[in-house]
């Protein structure tokens, strides 16, 4: 590729990153270490890269130690690994020499990248990078990039930070004048319904917006990537699974309630199907802590990245999106690895070992005999592992209760997920 094409596509990709309004999201970078960013399609991954950018400007790093390409960049058709080295002379020319930090977003288009930035992470560069398919899954790229990268999984928007980019502040969660709760309720209600795709603040068609998303997911990292011919076979699995959120689904239930609507898919296609979604971050899935190895990986729950797109293929589904949304928020704090659901004569949502944490999740608890079943099978997992913390996350019910000398919060969603 042409060297000097090259260094104007890199000059006019500043605007990419200087002339963006962001929203600061939290997460714990250093500007010393490398990072690969990944996750779903229209996440923020390349705004995370901007504000990491915008972090190193206000520390009075020249802009021109700075390198930023978008490998998407249709000029860039012709580029292949034989190019990457060009990179490093165009930074070191813009920079008179001096260090750059590399910024290189959905680098994975290129065969042959991760040679590239682990010769770049040896040369003591700081480098960051995105990706958003299955050749930059997060429980690949610890392997694939030896150890020398820090793997974060970039999530669609808290509540913390849906509120931050629509301009809401609030002092003290527990402290609410009556008019500051009916506007963080109402703002809660637009973020379960919809979701929390950035780009969705400032959507008014955000129905046809989420619809967008799911056809480029779909068409795009499961079914063209992957040269699948029965596309009807996975649109029906992806709603199959949306309308058993809360449900563990084996391979086996899956393929049989396919052959009863006529699909003649075998197990084996079924699985590879799911793993596909997977590695497109439009699902993910825990595990039963209680359960032995083998049924551990073929008995999970499954949950969509995103509310938004469970209510788009689901009707009536509050009690679904209020699951879903807890489990995006659990493995927002503790990891995908740390979470797990129960069941073992008993059922509890989530259970999070290291904090001795088990949840419970119900729209409404006011039901006597609906709350009796909740606190029961806490009171049980309580016997069993002693819990150091319990809490039922409802609509809009709260309580603090003490059962047995376990004491159990009942709290709202939209509080919860404000709570540190």
């Amino acid at each position: 590729m042409n060297i000097d094409l090259l260094k104007q596509i890199i000059l006019d990709q500043k605007d990419m990153y200087l002339n963006q309004q962001i929203v600061k999201r939290y997460l714990p970078i250093e500007k010393h270490l490398n990072y690969c960013f990944v996750g779903l399609r229209r996440t923020g991954k390349s705004f995370m890269m901007y504000q990491q950018i915008n972090t190193l400007l206000s520390q009075n790093i020249p802009i021109s130690h700075i390198l930023y390409l978008n490998f998407e960049d249709e000029r860039l058709l012709e580029f292949t690994k034989d190019d990457f080295n060009k990179i490093v002379e165009i930074a070191l020319e813009l920079s008179n020499g001096e260090k750059p930090y590399f910024f290189l977003d959905e680098i994975q288009n290129i065969l042959g990248w991760d040679k590239f930035v682990r010769r770049l992470a040896d040369m003591k560069y700081i480098v960051n990078i995105t990706g958003s398919n299955s050749q930059m899954l997060s429980s690949q790229m610890a392997s694939t990039l030896g150890g020398r990268f820090i793997i974060v999984d970039v999530y669609p928007y808290s509540f913390d930070e849906f509120l931050l980019a629509h301009g809401i502040s609030y002092k003290n969660v527990n402290l609410l004048s009556t008019k500051e709760k009916s506007m963080l309720v109402n703002n809660y209600n637009t973020y379960e319904k919809f979701g929390a795709f950035p780009e969705l603040v400032n959507t008014t068609n955000k129905t046809m917006f989420l619809s967008t998303i799911y056809q480029t997911v779909y068409l795009g990292d499961i079914i063209a990537r992957n040269h699948i011919t029965s596309d009807f076979a996975i649109r029906v699995m992806v709603k199959k699974i949306a309308e058993t959120i809360s449900k563990p689904l084996s391979f086996n239930r899956l393929t049989n309630i396919l052959k009863s609507i006529g699909l003649s898919i075998g197990k084996q296609t079924v699985i590879n199907y799911i793993q596909y979604m997977l590695d497109s971050y439009l699902l993910f899935k825990i595990h039963n802590f209680k359960a032995k190895l083998v049924e551990k990986e073929t008995y999970p729950k499954y949950y969509l990245m995103d509310t938004g797109l469970l209510n788009l293929l689901t009707l009536d589904s509050a009690s679904s999106r209020l699951e879903n949304l807890v489990a995006i928020e659990l493995i927002r704090r503790y990891s995908r690895e740390n979470v797990y659901y129960y069941e073992d004569n008993i059922e509890v949502d989530f259970y999070i070992p290291s904090e001795s944490l088990a949840i419970q999740v119900s729209l409404d608890i006011s039901d006597l005999e609906t709350k009796e079943r909740e606190l029961k099978a806490l009171k049980k997992l309580n016997k069993i592992i002693e819990i150091h913390k319990a809490i039922i996350i409802t609509n809009n019910y709260e309580d603090n209760l003490m059962v047995d000398d376990l004491q159990i919060e009942v709290i709202p969603i939209w509080k919860w997920l404000l709570s540190k």
